[in-house]
């Protein structure tokens, strides 16, 4: 595999602003043209993480989506984000916290957010997800996953499918809006679930503070199989680039084989 450029934009998300953030973040974005593979939005980018906003779920046929693919295209790179998204029949049609993953050729996969965050009763009024995705992007596999999916391992566990001779994955992504009162949560989860995955770990938080007056500290990082950091970013906006290397990667999983001593078990949904 090449090496995987990826970019972290760290930003303060406005609240209920659709329109606002996609020029925002749009701004944020326009100087990494040409300069990386995969560009990472926060949670819920177009409104904050907020239950109210359901009533401003746009669809797979709306402005956000066609702009992730604008994005894309005039970036030459995948573009992943999550928004409040209404699928489904008219009489039968959910709202999710859908991941979007944006890629130039105008192909868009999504994931809907599996662990609702019952802590803020997101799940009162959002439709949970059951399928994990799996995207093959520039010679890598990556499990694009949304903010709380983060505290379940089980869910994300890396296997190695014998078969096939690789693994689910090679790079797990969070994108979030994670408070600074669980910081220190959101830190050691992102290092534990490179470490016991044998794969990189990109989460990109936003900063700022909501309109439930909840203050977000960043905290963004990418961190390499052992947990380690590649880049960690503070309490400001921010947008970084980092590089994956693919060969420390394969390298670190045939010299510590711990996969091969890894519990079999099925996943039920």
């Amino acid at each position: 595999m090449p090496p995987l450029r990826i970019s972290l934009v760290q930003g303060a998300t406005r609240w209920h602003d659709p329109a606002g953030n996609r020029d925002y973040y749009a701004a944020l974005i326009e100087p990494l043209r040409g300069r990386t593979d995969l560009v990472l939005l926060p949670e819920t980018f177009t409104s904050g993480f907020s239950n109210e906003a359901i009533h401003q779920a746009e669809t797979m046929d709306g402005a956000t989506v066609a702009w992730l693919c604008a994005q894309a295209r005039a970036l030459d790179a995948a573009i992943v984000g999550s928004v409040q998204l209404r699928a489904g029949a008219a009489a039968e049609a959910k709202v999710y916290n859908r991941l979007l993953f944006a890629m130039p050729t105008g192909t868009i996969r999504h994931y809907d957010k599996k662990h609702l965050f019952r802590y803020a009763g997101e799940h009162e009024r959002y439709a949970a997800g059951d399928e994990r995705l799996i995207v093959e992007w520039r010679g890598w596999r990556i499990c694009p996953q949304v903010c709380y999916d983060l505290r379940f391992p089980v869910w994300l566990r890396n296997r190695y499918d014998r078969a096939a001779q690789r693994f689910d994955y090679d790079l797990v992504l969070f994108v979030a809006n994670w408070p600074a009162a669980r910081a220190h949560a959101w830190r050691t989860l992102l290092r534990a679930r490179a470490i016991e995955n044998l794969s990189y770990c990109a989460g990109l938080n936003r900063v700022g503070t909501d309109g439930n007056d909840l203050y977000y500290s960043g905290d963004s990082a990418v961190l390499d199989f052992l947990g380690l950091p590649l880049i960690e970013l503070g309490a400001q906006e921010q947008v970084v680039t980092v590089a994956l290397d693919a060969a420390a990667l394969a390298a670190h999983r045939q010299r510590f084989p711990a996969w091969m001593d890894a519990d079999d078990f099925r996943l039920l949904t």
